[in-house]
């Protein structure tokens, strides 16, 4: 194990520089990925009841 101590501007680069060198379909992954895991981190927004209700014309549905 190797302890190295940069700046943040460093680390920041070397990030990027790291990122950089992956190919297109793995960055995409990587961002799904840490994309899940912030939602599992912090929770999927709940969606409050407001007591609103919603009113559609009788003809919208026959339009789709």
């Amino acid at each position: 194990m190797e302890i190295k101590f940069t700046s943040k501007e460093e680390q920041k680069k070397a990030q990027e520089e790291a990122f950089l060198a992956l190919s297109p379909e793995l960055r995409f992954r990587k961002f799904l990925e840490l994309s899940h895991a912030s939602r599992m981190l912090f929770g999927a927004p709940k969606d409050e009841d407001k007591g609103n209700f919603v009113l559609y014309h009788r003809n919208y549905y026959k339009k789709l």
